[in-house]
């Protein structure tokens, strides 16, 4: 399979934002165990990450065609982004959306996500590996 992993705001920061929440770990970290998951079941991980919502949704459409799959972490996006949840409708690419915290036990606003009804499942609260747990849903045979 080939994976497109997409990180929104400020997740470039990890390691060094709120390491009580996002734990200690890099984004190159993060990238570096997904593509390494990825390579260990035949199959490749690309990672991108923005603090920019256009080029979030740009990456969202040209993966139709290009990926089997969409992991997804639109960070502060998923409370109001109605944008990425069109461009996740519009491409025939299944995602699935995932949170390294427990956004349930976060800011009452943190709790709702407006992208979620365009993705297969959503996953919060098992830091890294979540993304882990998501990209097995698909190589599983999951839709």
């Amino acid at each position: 399979m080939k994976f497109l992993i997409i990180n929104g705001p400020n997740l470039n920061l990890l390691g060094r934002r709120e390491p009580g929440i996002y734990g200690s770990q890099s984004y190159e970290a993060l990238c570096a165990l997904i593509q390494d998951y990825a390579a260990a079941h035949r199959s490749t991980a690309d990672c991108f990450q923005s603090n920019h919502e256009g080029a979030i949704i740009d990456k969202i459409h040209a993966a139709d065609g290009v990926y089997d799959a969409i992991i997804i972490n639109p960070a502060a996006y998923t409370h109001y982004s109605y944008a990425i949840l069109d461009a996740l409708k519009a491409v025939d690419v299944p995602a699935y959306e995932v949170h390294i915290s427990r956004i349930d036990r976060r800011e009452p606003f943190r709790a709702v996500s407006v992208t979620a009804p365009a993705c297969v499942g959503q996953l919060y609260g098992h830091g890294f590996q979540g993304y882990l747990m998501a990209m097995d849903h698909f190589l599983e045979g999951g839709t």
